[in-house]
């Protein structure tokens, strides 16, 4: 049964440009927040369906996003397997898998069979440079496949190893669409107007060679004193960080008298610090604040958790990145050490997300009143400045800073000790009236949206399973069924005294399967069923 998807226009733009090049590798540029998702698995419906021996193969950045990915492809009819791993077959009831760059560089030989004329979507592709094995990983496993179709949320050069499959221009990338933050803005109903409260303050240290620091935000510094500056201000004892903090509280606050759920997020430097961060906001605001860190492995669910509740604050550590969906994020502190264009422009895309029928949706990023930081800032502003002017012709703005300062490498933090951090005054109304409150409102664009036909994807051998039909999503009732499985394996190892890889290799053989892993539904319930049989014995 056909169906009609309404699309953006950027997107049917996308997609017609897409399906009318006859190039294998396709690059879209799309603002965080657009709607990069969608157009991907529209596309890849449509090829499916015109190529149902087609595979489709995602990759994404994160496990996090991984598991995003195939929840958004249930709603398109795609059954995408998110918990694959090299060493099982490819799973032959689904239409394809979806695996992390760090996941293909591992087994890049392994996943070029099933590539060989393959969909593929590769999410964020810049990532892939970043690492050697990443892109060697990249280039082996699907130089066979039939469409890349390449993402991006941020404009990105070449700074390291080419990316493969991506064309260059004098070093640079060429995007084949491009769907700027101003252009959504300019759009109306996608993305958020974001500002930057840049906090200064006067902070004093020890140096790595003991010797005894002081400095503003306003004094130059090499790349050492202002990395040491930076980390400073950030220390959760002194007096800079809280004082940050009750101003975030306090807009979020405001924010959340017509937004109820409306959220915060609080980017941490480490593990400890993210820790310190959630004990000032209880201690100062009698918030609980979810923290979700890379090292924690139910990071994910915490994230999943906050996105769908109502809870204030949510501290991470290199979590909520690009591609995490919080639509109701709408205040940020920038309370981390990492100071690269490209990690601030992801940070700042977990608050431009439109959410929800309110006509005025400002958010807000505060930051250290660093130069490289207010760099960052200022170029995004001067975006959103530009495309509010284009909308209502009216309002000042000031004038916004461009001085470059290259980001240096860490510098040695044996001897390093921050000492004190005090904000400097601040008056915490002076940066919400930079913009005319009429040039915050935006109603979503639905003349400007577009309606296609869908043709629904190819159908896939498996079945529903002996149950009839799926109340849940193939790949939740997959994963209850692998996890029936290994508790049943459990249960039968205690009773019988058996090693669970003799047990797994007897369930396995009973239903006819290699390994757990590539294991059909179908295959899941029938060795679920031998399992039971086998217990019902003892």
């Amino acid at each position: 049964m056909r169906r009609s998807l309404r699309l953006r226009r950027w997107q049917k733009e996308a997609l017609d440009a897409f399906e009318a090049t006859g190039r294998r590798d396709f690059l879209t540029v799309a603002t965080p927040g657009a709607g990069k998702t969608t157009f991907a698995l529209t596309a890849a419906v449509r090829d499916l369906a015109a190529h149902p021996h087609r595979r489709l193969i995602v990759v994404a950045p994160t496990q996090h996003l991984k598991h995003q990915w195939a929840a958004a492809g249930e709603a398109f009819g795609l059954h995408l397997e998110p918990e694959w791993a090299s060493s099982d077959g490819f799973p032959s009831d689904m239409h394809g898998v979806v695996v992390t760059y760090q996941q293909v560089a591992a087994g890049g030989r392994v996943l070029r069979g099933p590539a060989d004329d393959a969909f593929v979507v590769l999410d964020e592709i810049h990532h892939a440079g970043s690492e050697r094995a990443w892109g060697e990983g990249i280039a082996t496993a699907f130089e066979l496949a039939a469409r890349r179709l390449q993402l991006s949320g941020t404009p990105f050069r070449s700074d390291q190893d080419p990316i493969p499959f991506v064309e260059y221009a004098f070093d640079e990338a060429v995007a084949h669409y491009t769907y700027g933050y101003g252009d959504a803005l300019e759009e109306g109903g996608v993305v958020r107007p974001v500002f930057f409260p840049a906090i200064g303050g006067h902070m004093e240290w020890t140096a790595p060679d003991g010797a005894l620091m002081a400095a503003t935000f306003e004094d130059r510094l090499d790349r050492a004193g202002a990395s040491q500056r930076l980390r400073t201000a950030l220390s959760p004892d002194g007096e800079w960080l809280p004082a940050v903090l009750d101003q975030a509280h306090g807009q979020l606050t405001r924010i959340r008298e017509s937004q109820r759920d409306a959220g915060a997020l609080a980017i941490a430097m480490d593990m400890e610090h993210a820790q310190a961060i959630a004990r000032q906001l209880r201690r100062r605001h009698r918030v609980d604040a979810v923290v979700a860190t890379s090292d924690d492995p139910l990071a994910s669910e915490r994230i999943a958790e906050f996105a769908a509740g109502t809870a204030p604050w949510i501290v991470a550590v290199r979590m909520v990145s690009e591609g995490v969906d919080v639509p109701r994020l709408r205040v940020g502190v920038y309370a981390t050490n990492t100071v690269t264009e490209l990690f601030f422009r992801q940070a700042v895309g977990r608050l431009v997300r439109w959410h929800g029928p309110l006509r005025r949706q400002k958010a807000f990023m505060f930051v250290p009143d660093d130069l490289r930081i207010r760099t960052f800032a200022a170029q995004l502003a001067e975006q959103r400045t530009h495309s509010l002017r284009r909308r209502e012709q009216a309002g000042d703005q000031l004038p916004v800073e461009l001085d470059q300062l290259p980001a240096g490498e860490d510098d040695q933090l044996s001897l390093f000790q921050a000492i004190s951090a005090t904000p400097a005054d601040h008056d915490p109304d002076s940066v919400f009236d930079d913009a005319h409150p009429e040039d915050l409102i935006h109603d979503p664009a639905e003349d400007l949206s577009l309606e296609i036909e869908l043709a629904p994807p190819p159908p896939i051998p498996g079945g529903d399973g002996a149950g009839g039909t799926l109340t849940v999503s193939r790949t939740q009732r997959k994963r209850e069924l692998r996890q029936a499985n290994a508790d049943r394996v459990r249960m039968i190892t205690h009773l019988t005294g058996q090693t669970p890889e003799v047990v797994n290799a007897q369930l396995n053989q009973e239903a006819g399967v290699v390994s757990v892993g590539e294991a059909t539904l179908r295959d899941l319930e029938r060795r679920l069923r031998a399992a039971d049989r086998w217990i019902d014995r003892l």
